[in-house]
């Protein structure tokens, strides 16, 4: 049995409730729940700061389930980040930058959904100008890189306003989360 947490990210902005993030939160549970350990955090609810670190430390598995707004997580998942990623427990200082982390031999993944179009992702043409998925969320992966963690192949929902796909996207997710964890 692995312990899984999953991280609701989603921040209320503009007229965007979460109801996309919490279906996608809501499904992983469900399928995850029924053969492994699972904890949440819903970040808009609030946290205990050190209750989180100890989901951390317990976890085998962090999902993020997030919104990209303005190329990154909503600012309250990058306070959450803040105040939660500690010195001492979750890094530590190194000979060489970034070689300190504490979480090693955990996962994670980054489960997004973005209002870009997935058509704008590896064409050069493009607005991301060729990069691809993991390559427009490197930021993300260097933070986790930083505390030691291995990246599980990241999962996306493309173009979430226009042409919201609510029972595709849950689908889809599901089976992606069925090769990464090979479950």
């Amino acid at each position: 049995m692995t312990n899984i947490l999953i991280i609701n990210g989603h921040q209320k902005y503009g007229s965007s409730e979460g109801k996309l993030n919490k279906t996608l939160t809501d499904s992983m549970v469900g399928l995850l729940g029924e053969k492994h350990a699972v904890k949440t955090t819903i970040v808009q609810d609030g946290y205990d700061i050190e209750e989180e670190q100890q989901k951390f430390l317990w976890a085998d598995v962090v999902i993020y389930q997030t919104p990209i707004y303005w190329f990154s997580v909503p600012g309250l998942l990058k306070t959450y980040m803040d105040e939660v990623y500690a010195n001492g427990l979750f890094f530590k200082g190194a000979a060489q930058y970034g070689t300190g982390g504490l979480l090693t031999g955990k996962r994670y993944l980054l489960s997004t959904t973005w209002n870009a179009p997935a058509g704008s992702f590896g064409d050069p043409a493009q607005f991301f100008e060729g990069a691809d998925l993991e390559e427009a969320l490197a930021h993300l992966h260097r933070v986790h890189k930083f505390l030691g963690m291995k990246a599980l192949k990241s999962y996306a929902c493309f173009d979430v306003i226009k042409n919201p796909r609510i029972n595709a996207f849950v689908n889809d997710l599901e089976a992606h989360l069925k090769l990464a964890l090979q479950l």
